[in-house]
């Protein structure tokens, strides 16, 4: 499929430059062609301008006027390569020939004007025009010039273009094939994270499927059954169900994010209220887990930011915000355990930092955890991914609400964060913990930044 729309595009991108060139160079050769008719033109009008100042004219009886042939004309050899020379003919007013450069008359009618003729083998450009004086005409003046002066760097600008665009369009078509594969590339990989995206959703959300229809069907098969069984069976789909709805809302956010059409309520909030709210949220669970959970403020200095009361004001949509950090809180939570020595501690870290003259926050979420291994640091914000998948399988469900066992909360994170014009990054070292750092936009203006 792949290779047959990178040879469609392909096509199409030499085909249309082809046409182009193919433009180009046909005005390149009638702009060639017309400058050098116009240039043989003016040679031609220059000529008889020059022959036609020269003439000696005298009175004759027939005519009344006439032209002295032997006065005007005094020079019969034309020097010249034989090739290129410009030959001038004198006619009667009755139009016979007089006098002539030329070896032989050419039988040729005259022709006011310019022409082209064809005599034998050679080609001629012809301008003829009567000589006049006052209410007399003295005669007819004809000179002519040879065509192979247009004919033969026309053929030779046709043989130059003519390589010159094949040339081109062969270029263009190995070109074109290979843009095309950098063009395809991206649509590849979008297409291999989407197969990968089906079946990695396709197989969260068959494991509760398949408990509920098994659960619900034990129910059917046994009505008669206890009904401390039933309500058992009913709490597990309850438990089924609430995990399928909150994988469904995850994947519908981060459509809309993708789409850039999620509904965002901004407004000035004060972050570090935030934090303190989700850290309460989450205290319970890691109480439960002896996990350390505590926050930290680092103050600016009042010369840097003098105004102290809001500070750590953010513009940010509070329900997103507290999405994200109960998300980076959870999964810490869910991969931090006591060792021991009874040593587990979680932190948050909230401070102000000026980043190219424009101020930012810093929040930094650190944990005693077990770690992530390097090899998976680049795809830990990818979405179903999970450094050891059976960790989602052995977490509690307190766990479960806190953080999503599918692998789509650092997906979620990042796309929040994204969504905030701010950056994610991650720190990690196996068996000393992880570091997550969120860097947004603060809402004061970057003039009180010193």
């Amino acid at each position: 499929m792949f290779q047959a729309t990178r040879r469609r595009l392909a096509i199409w991108y030499t085909t249309v430059t082809a046409v182009l060139l193919l433009l180009f160079a046909t005005g390149v050769y009638l702009y060639a062609e017309n400058t050098l008719i116009e240039r043989v033109d003016d040679t031609l009008k220059h000529v008889v301008e020059v022959v036609e100042r020269s003439l000696a004219i005298e009175p004759s009886r027939e005519y009344g006027l006439q032209v002295n042939l032997k006065d005007s004309f005094r020079d019969n050899n034309y020097a010249g390569v034989e090739d290129d020379r410009i030959d001038i003919e004198w006619f009667s007013p009755n139009g016979e020939l007089l006098w002539s450069t030329l070896d032989e008359p050419l039988e040729i009618p005259l022709k006011l004007g310019r022409s082209v003729e064809q005599i034998g083998s050679r080609q001629l450009r012809q301008m003829t025009k009567r000589v006049e004086f006052g209410r007399y005409v003295l005669g007819y003046l004809r000179v002519s010039h040879p065509w192979f002066e247009v004919t033969k760097p026309i053929r030779q600008l046709i043989v130059d273009l003519t390589l010159g665009t094949s040339l081109m369009i062969v270029c263009t078509a190995a070109i074109g094939w290979w843009l095309s594969g950098i063009a395809i590339e991206p649509v590849r990989q979008s297409y291999q994270s989407l197969k990968q995206f089906t079946a990695d959703a396709s197989h969260e959300l068959r494991n509760p499927l398949a408990t509920i229809q098994t659960n619900v069907q034990m129910a059917l098969a046994y009505p008669e059954a206890e009904p401390q069984q039933i309500q058992r069976q009913l709490q597990t789909i309850e438990r089924l169900t609430q995990r399928l709805g909150r994988l469904v809302n995850d994947l519908l956010f981060l459509a809309r994010s993708d789409s850039g059409i999620v509904e965002t309520s901004y407004q000035i909030l004060p972050l570090d209220a935030l934090l303190i709210e989700v850290i309460e949220e989450q205290r319970a669970i890691a109480e439960q887990k002896n996990i350390y959970l505590s926050l930290h403020l680092v103050e600016p200095a009042p010369e840097i930011y003098p105004d102290a009361e809001d500070v750590f004001n953010v513009k940010g949509d509070w329900d997103q915000l507290a999405r994200l950090f109960t998300n980076l809180i959870g999964n810490a939570l869910a991969h931090t355990k006591t060792t021991d020595n009874g040593e587990a501690a979680i932190e948050v870290e909230l401070q102000l930092i000026k980043r190219s003259h424009h101020p930012w926050f810093q929040i930094k979420v650190s944990d005693t955890g077990k770690g992530i291994p390097e090899a998976a640091l680049p795809y830990i914000f990818e979405r179903f991914y999970r450094v050891d998948p059976a960790r989602s399988r052995s977490q509690s469900e307190s766990e479960k609400n806190a953080f999503t066992g599918a692998g789509l909360g650092l997906a979620i994170a990042r796309a929040i964060v994204e969504n905030h014009r701010g950056h994610i990054t991650v720190e990690s070292q196996v068996n000393l913990g992880t570091t997550f750092t969120v860097t947004l936009p603060a809402a004061k203006p970057e003039a009180t930044l010193q």
